[in-house]
């Protein structure tokens, strides 16, 4: 990975972490840096729990690039244990340099290491290039994804 090192998010991250979920169409619509009040606690829970894996990617000390990944034990596909890849963003002047593909290839070899079965993930609709970034790296658009707002 040369001079990128990716690694367990750090609470002192959290404010670089909202700014690329923010710097999206979609994101932009359901985040804010004005407040990291409600970020606070929520990262809180995800350090706790061990299937959580929230990672930055850092180049030259700069947080560049996130993404969680979650382990979801199951009965399903023989007892199989599944990972979830979420909420992957890349830092805007780093699109197109490769780094997602760093980032997602280090969540499949995590979850090889984490004994699990399958990767999958979902991708809003609208993100076409996305569909297809994730094509190239071998994941099937095989279901459809539903979601109801609580």
């Amino acid at each position: 990975m040369g001079d990128l090192e990716i690694r367990p998010a750090v609470v002192d991250d959290v404010p670089a972490i909202v700014g690329m979920l923010a710097d999206d169409p979609l994101g932009a619509r359901r985040e804010s840096l004005d407040d990291l009040t409600p970020y606070l606690p929520a990262f809180e829970r995800l350090s706790s729990d061990p299937n959580q894996h929230l990672v930055v990617a850092v180049r030259e000390g700069r947080v560049v690039g996130t993404l969680q990944l979650t382990v979801i034990p199951g009965l399903s596909r023989r007892g199989s244990t599944r990972s979830i890849i979420e909420a992957v963003r890349i830092h805007s002047d780093e699109r197109g340099s490769g780094l997602g593909t760093q980032l997602i290839e280090w969540a499949i070899d995590e979850s090889r290491r984490l004994d699990c079965q399958l990767v999958q993930l979902t991708s809003d609709k609208s993100r076409m290039d996305a569909h297809r970034f994730y094509e190239r790296l071998g994941f099937t658009a095989s279901h459809m994804g539903f979601k109801l707002e609580l």
